[in-house]
């Protein structure tokens, strides 16, 4: 018998010895298997998918980042819409009260699919309520203070009509956030579905959020672009 042989004769429990988990293994060393799911299976239940008025509202979270993002870089590709109203102002003001119908039809059909589902008792309760409301009240002044920060044609889209700011803005709240629109938003959203105490709420929140962060994606590069060609533009005069 070998050394080698005898030593883990000698040693039997080595065998039996759990390994620690290689933190660098990442996410496959986790057990799945193991993970606490009654919430996340208790929120699929409660909720609706095929209700009418879910798909409404899914379609109004992806459609609406989708229009304002497409006619926004045509504008600022071919200038048409500057153009067809005389002023790339003008222009910006009824792009930008068009994106306010439609955001105010989003909350609405959320709030319709809301209403329409059941409650989840889990969520029927005075601190998920109450939390819903801090929740509402923080990002209403999130969503207050960028408008303020940045102004009606600096907070719809106005750097893609020509009307770009003299410098970024990094006052509150976006020494808070990057994008307090769009995070305060969602918070207004989850606010609202933890105060009625609605699964598909949450659900719809987290939409929300996904489309926010494609958007931002989107946005962000093609935003300093625009910057950055005023800036080459500058350097040239």
């Amino acid at each position: 018998m070998s050394d080698v042989a005898a030593v883990q004769d000698d040693n039997p429990a080595r065998e039996t010895r759990s390994v620690p988990l290689d933190c660098c293994g990442g996410l496959n060393n986790v057990d799945y298997s193991k993970m606490d799911l009654t919430l996340i299976e208790g929120l699929l239940k409660h909720t609706n998918f095929h209700d009418s008025s879910f798909y409404l509202a899914v379609v109004a979270i992806v459609f609406n980042p989708f229009f304002w993002n497409v006619v926004a870089r045509w504008e600022h590709r071919t200038r048409t819409l500057s153009r067809l109203f005389g002023s790339p102002y003008l222009a910006c003001y009824c792009l930008g009260f068009v994106i306010i119908l439609l955001n105010v039809y989003r909350s609405h059909s959320m709030t319709v699919a809301m209403k329409s589902q059941t409650k989840w008792e889990v969520m029927d309760r005075t601190d998920v309520f109450y939390a819903g409301v801090a929740l509402m009240v923080l990002g209403t002044v999130l969503v207050v203070g960028s408008f303020l920060a940045l102004g009606f044609t600096g907070t719809f889209l106005g750097d893609y009509f020509g009307i770009l700011m003299d410098e970024k803005v990094t006052g509150f709240p976006f020494n808070i956030t990057e994008n307090p629109m769009y995070w305060g938003s969602t918070a207004n959203y989850l606010g609202l579905a933890l105060i009625g105490a609605s699964p598909v709420g949450l659900v719809l929140t987290a939409i929300v959020a996904m489309v926010y962060t494609a958007a931002i994606r989107f946005e962000g590069p093609f935003t300093e672009l625009i910057y950055q060609e005023r800036s080459q533009h500058r350097k040239h005069e």
